[in-house]
């Protein structure tokens, strides 16, 4: 992710509210590690792990709304960042389980007005484990600059069609199928593809084919035009004073098929279960999701192994991140484990704090 509005790295630890509402954990250690990480790290958000499908830990600290002093909860909505991209890949392919798709085929296959150079030589696998070569959509690589000169991709409002044809149908930058780079471009002409195969837009397929089925009432797309209950505001360090600000002004749904969701962190456990419990993808399909290219990606997430203790363990990992929109969803495959962390602000690691999660949750399970 060498993109600044994709990573937005923290710039200094700010004050977060003491833990607002947290419901006990099956085990002490979990729930007492979880606080006091979220407290030494000044954790704004909820976290939420299950195993086997059951919750086994939830917690929510901090505020959703600042100047109020709106506690997080396990109810509140946050903005997922690229955890979007999971979907959008699921969505992919499930359309190859119905023969509607092959991931061999190049963009102009499906289609065919697509102006860009990549249109008869990149393939839809490419796209999904971000090894197209087109041109990076986002430029920006610091917060200064992003305050500075602002961020015309997402400060002004294009339609998804606009997205595609200003940012992401130009030269190729690389030869496809040659090296990773992380590219919201490449998720923004699959979300096209999806509609153009499908017939529907995005946020109908979405809805029809993975929300309505799994019950994911507390999912959706953001918009700038649309008030969504219960969503966190979100907070980032702009400077080196150590004090949280609003994020900048931004039309949400710019990120489309790469960034644009919102979700509960019960919603994205239960989206989880169905994934990786084979309900929503072939075996086929979702092997290939689960299988490591390069930079260990697969198909709209990361793919490895972890040690924990003497036993090395399968995790697939999907973060994201959007100035003050931090999240995590981690699954252990075996045991079924998964991690959901959503955020609105703070300086935490979310990477460290999933996966030192993980180990105790792991540790927990193999002493049952």
């Amino acid at each position: 992710m060498k993109a600044w509005i994709l990573s937005l790295l923290l710039l200094s630890p700010a004050a977060i509210a003491a833990p607002a509402s947290a419901v006990p954990a099956a085990s002490p250690t979990l729930d007492a590690f979880v606080a006091d990480y979220a407290r030494q790290h000044d954790f704004s958000g909820t976290v939420l792990v299950t195993r086997d499908g059951r919750n086994a830990y939830a917690g929510s600290f901090g505020d959703a709304n600042r100047v109020f002093g709106v506690p997080n909860t396990p109810q509140t909505r946050y903005k997922i960042a690229s955890i979007t991209k999971t979907f959008t890949a699921v969505l992919i392919l499930q359309l190859r389980d119905e023969g509607r798709l092959d991931l061999e085929r190049r963009i102009g296959d499906y289609l065919p007005d697509y102006a860009g150079e990549g249109a008869r030589r990149v393939s839809v696998h490419q796209l999904l484990n971000h090894s197209s070569g087109l041109a990076n959509l986002d430029t920006v690589k610091d917060a200064q600059t992003a305050i500075r000169d602002g961020l015309p991709v997402y400060q002004l409002p294009h339609t998804s069609d606009a997205l595609l044809a200003r940012y992401c149908a130009g030269r190729l930058s690389a030869e496809p199928g040659r090296a990773f780079d992380y590219n919201n471009c490449d998720y923004i002409v699959l979300g096209k593809i999806v509609e153009r195969v499908t017939g529907q837009d995005y946020e109908q397929a979405l809805r029809e084919r993975i929300l309505r089925p799994l019950g994911l009432a507390d999912t959706g797309l953001l918009r700038q035009d649309r008030i969504v209950e219960r969503l966190a505001d979100t907070y980032f360090a702009r400077d080196g004073s150590g004090a949280m600000t609003p994020d900048l002004p931004a039309y949400p749904e710019n990120w489309y098929a790469a960034g644009a969701m919102y979700s509960s962190a019960q919603d994205l456990a239960r989206f989880a279960e169905a994934l990786y419990g084979g309900r929503l993808l072939s075996a086929d399909s979702l092997a290939r999701m689960l299988r490591p290219g390069l930079d260990d990606y697969g198909y709209g997430l990361w793919s490895y192994t972890m040690k924990f203790g003497e036993r090395t363990y399968r995790v697939v990992k999907r973060p994201g991140q959007i100035m003050g929109a931090r999240s995590q969803l981690l699954r252990v495959i075996e045991p079924r484990i998964s991690v959901v962390i959503l955020g609105n602000a703070g300086s935490a690691d979310l990477d460290e704090f999933a996966a030192a999660i993980a180990r105790r949750a792991v540790a927990q399970a193999s002493a049952d």
